[in-house]
């Protein structure tokens, strides 16, 4: 009788704490997979960005994702496609504007097949034309005109969400590749110094960094607040100091109205190509010099390598004479001392890199190139049989003008030279300015700090380990009260 009276007193609490403890595990459970969900949430859904890099050699489509349900956070941002428009620049088709949109149709019908159909109609696409279109504006504006409309035309018959195309100033161009470095290596939400950005394209050059002296000249003045930090940024872009146009620079300042020959030290000895006058004068940047010969004209290129001629003939295309301010790179354009790290990317990438010149020193990349452009071209052509002739003849001028407009144009001595890296993608996304010009548009990049989890690293931790103990310790309560007891009154078996 006592032992049932003890079995009714213990199942009236272990019904009631049973059930308790049958709703509190679950519950833990619960908790415990949301607070991990919502801490480390997943990302499956993507959107995507088209912006056309417009440039006057060649024109690239960059395709870029981000995950929908964290659009305007910091560091989500990256590339996920990039196709190379077959033929020239959009600027080289003035003669035949209607082929201008045509050109694009290869790499957009690529962007069709990249990005999900039923994502089409929300992806946007920017069109951002650099300095060869400056120049052709320059040159005649209403062809200029032309050929943008070809391209906006062509391109707002796809699925897309078509945002515009428009020629954009140098100052832009520096800028949004200055955003683009340092949101990819994520200097702004984590607020560690900036990297400054080197650009060097086919037609002009940007420099752009943050320097603490004061911007002298307000047109190289650029202030942003980026993730609740601001910058005040120096840029400036030299038109027509590109690699392409440089090199038209150098052989004008060499050639004599009627010349037939022309003797260049930045082509290696044996190179010989005839060339027509309108091919170096039909410039804007060289007709500006005034006329030198008839354009029908043709003379006979050849090269004496020689690099330290090479050099003086690079120098002499920079103005180095006059600065009306406190501190000038060249032709008398204000610019603070540089300061700080930078990347060089685009062109100072591809010729340095294939001059296996990224990781040398300032004496020794001039040593290096010395003896490069010493080389005979025979044995050039023999020794990089996969490059082009025209690229390949071509990087004698195109290292040593690096490294005259690195060294004597931004003023990065030898002690300077170090902070200088050679860059063509961070994090598996091309260094330039196309994706800053994106983020930009799209106001994907806050003026304040990033959204942040819900909770700081060591509260998760803790929560964590407290749900789990406590799921830990209920299922141990309920396997004791679940369990089968023991019953020590029973009888043996014999």
């Amino acid at each position: 009788m006592a032992d049932q009276r003890e079995m009714k007193e213990k199942s009236r609490w272990r019904r009631p704490l049973t059930m308790f403890i049958t709703v509190l595990i679950p519950l833990g459970i619960i908790a415990l997979v949301t607070t991990a969900v919502v801490q480390n949430r997943s990302h499956e859904k993507y959107k995507y960005g088209i912006v056309l890099d417009a440039g006057s050699s060649h024109t690239a489509v960059y395709i870029y994702k981000w995950p929908a349900e964290k659009e305007n956070n910091t560091g989500m941002v990256q590339q996920k496609h990039v196709c190379s428009v077959k033929g020239k620049g959009i600027s080289s088709y003035s003669a035949s504007v209607e082929k201008a949109g045509i050109s694009l149709r290869e790499c957009m019908e690529e962007a069709k097949e990249q990005i999900p159909a039923w994502r089409h109609q929300e992806t946007p696409v920017y069109l951002g034309a650099t300095a060869g279109m400056r120049l052709l504006r320059k040159a005649n504006e209403t062809s200029s005109d032309q050929v943008l409309s070809s391209v906006e035309g062509f391109l707002q018959k796809y699925p897309f969400m078509y945002q515009g195309a428009r020629i954009i100033s140098g100052q832009e161009e520096g800028a949004y590749g200055w955003i683009t470095v340092n949101y990819l290596s994520e200097n702004f939400h984590k607020a560690r110094p900036t990297m400054g950005a080197l650009d060097l394209g086919g037609a002009s050059t940007q420099i752009t960094f943050v320097s603490r002296q004061r911007v002298e000249a307000s047109d190289n003045s650029i202030h942003f607040r980026l993730y609740g930090n601001d910058y005040d940024v120096y840029t400036h872009s030299f038109l027509c100091y590109g690699k392409d146009q440089a090199l038209k620079l150098a052989l004008a300042n060499q050639l004599q109205p009627g010349d037939t020959q022309l003797h260049d030290p930045c082509f290696h000895q044996g190179y010989s190509l005839n060339k027509t006058w309108d091919s170096v004068t039909g410039s804007p940047c060289v007709s500006s010099l005034g006329p030198l010969s008839s354009s029908r004209q043709s003379f006979t290129l050849q090269g004496t390598g020689n690099a330290t001629l090479c050099q003086g003939a690079v120098k002499r295309i920079f103005n180095f004479s006059h600065c009306e301010w406190g501190h000038c790179s060249f032709n008398g354009v204000f610019q603070p001392p540089v300061e700080g790290k930078f990347g060089a990317f685009s062109a100072f990438y591809y010729v340095m890199n294939f001059l296996n010149l990224t990781s040398e020193s300032l004496e020794q990349s001039k040593e290096k190139m010395v003896q490069y452009c010493a080389r005979p071209w025979t044995e050039i052509k023999e020794s990089y049989r996969h490059v082009k002739e025209k690229y390949l003849a071509e990087y004698c001028f195109s290292g040593t003008y690096i490294l005259t407009l690195l060294e004597s144009g931004y003023r990065f001595t030898s002690d300077k030279w170090s902070d200088i890296k050679f860059i063509e993608k961070i994090g598996g996304s091309d260094a330039g300015w196309t994706l800053g010009y994106m983020l930009n548009l799209t106001n994907m990049i806050p003026a304040e700090a990033r959204d942040t989890p819900p909770l700081p690293h060591a509260g998760y931790v803790t929560i964590m380990v407290l749900f789990s103990l406590l799921v830990t310790g209920l299922l141990l309560l309920a396997c004791k009260l679940f369990g089968r007891p023991v019953c020590s009154h029973t009888k043996p078996i014999i």
